[in-house]
């Protein structure tokens, strides 16, 4: 993928280089708390490297100040023309934009350049992922019940999210901007 640039991220591709960092993000127990658990140094560099790098899964957002790596943006071809989108952002960076920026520019980009169709989003976290899904116009197409466990053991909902191409053309104008 190209690089992606916004205000204060630069959104690219996942390097080798770039463990440590993801790390940063990944072994906090408290950001990983509506994913899985966290991962150790291990765990980290075999995703990095395994779906990151080799299948190209996901990409970085690079903070251009730091130029630390302060987000994981899950980003795949679901189906033709179909794109899943999520985020993990560090502990540190939370509730100061971030993960609004990367992930409203990778969704113009998909819409944009890429062909995209549809892109979707899905989380256990009816409370801030939900709102970010929102803010980023993305409509509610459904909450799967007590479909599946969180790290606790707890039974939680599944919401699933999705912005539809036309749905952006109609928020953004035909250019996106």
């Amino acid at each position: 993928m190209r690089e992606i640039e916004t205000n204060r991220l630069i959104i690219r591709d996942f390097t080798l280089e770039d463990a440590k960092d993801l790390y940063d993000i990944f072994g906090d127990e408290e950001t990983m708390k509506n994913c899985e658990p966290a991962y150790d140094m291990e765990k980290t560099n075999m995703f990095l490297k395994s779906f990151c790098i080799e299948r190209h899964g996901a990409v970085a957002a690079v903070e251009k100040q730091s130029r630390k790596v302060i987000g994981y943006l899950l980003f795949n071809e679901f189906e033709p023309g179909v794109y899943e989108i999520g985020w993990i952002f560090n502990r540190s960076r939370w509730r100061q934009g971030y993960a609004y920026e990367a992930c409203k520019a990778l969704i113009d980009a998909a819409f944009r350049e890429f062909g995209a169709h549809k892109i979707f989003a899905e989380a256990i976290d009816g409370v801030k992922s939900v709102g970010l899904m929102k803010k980023l116009g993305m409509v509610q197409e459904g909450i799967q019940r007590s479909q599946t466990r969180d790290n606790y053991g707890n039974w939680v909902d599944l919401y699933f999210y999705g912005l539809l191409e036309d749905h952006w053309r109609t928020m953004y104008g035909n250019t996106g901007n």
